[in-house]
């Protein structure tokens, strides 16, 4: 799946797309990059981006990577570590597949901020349906 295919297939997801405003930037074989422009909407009550808006970019990078290659895959567990409040306005997310099986795969989502400061990291175990 390229980037067109992939950007219309999950032109559907109504909430990490049409709500919160992620991006698909790039997809490959098990990777995707992605990214979201945050504002006052993302902030929470201390004035820095709510962390389930910083999860939100983590699960959907982690979601494209996943599901681009035509196995149906969501997720069973995930943990994130958070390391810093992001600046400049913009959020990267970079999902690679670290290993995948018959029915369980593992990925790895690194975010960064528009300073190329580490945000996040985010370990994601996937079942995978079909």
């Amino acid at each position: 799946m390229n980037v067109e295919e992939a950007r219309k297939f999950f032109a559907a997801d109504a909430f990490a797309v049409n709500r919160a405003g992620a991006v698909i930037d790039e997809v490959g074989d098990g990777f995707a990059r992605c990214s979201m422009e945050y504002g006052k909407e993302h902030l929470n009550a201390a004035g820095s981006v709510m962390g389930g808006a910083i999860f939100t970019l983590a699960d959907f990078a982690f979601a494209v990577a996943a599901n681009c290659g035509g196995r149906m895959t969501v997720s069973l567990t995930s943990q994130i570590s958070f390391m810093s409040s992001p600046r400049g306005g913009k959020l990267f997310a970079e999902a690679r597949r670290v290993k995948e099986g018959k029915h369980t795969c593992f990925y790895e989502v690194n975010l960064t901020d528009a300073e190329n400061r580490p945000v996040a990291e985010v370990s994601v175990t996937g079942f995978i349906k079909g």
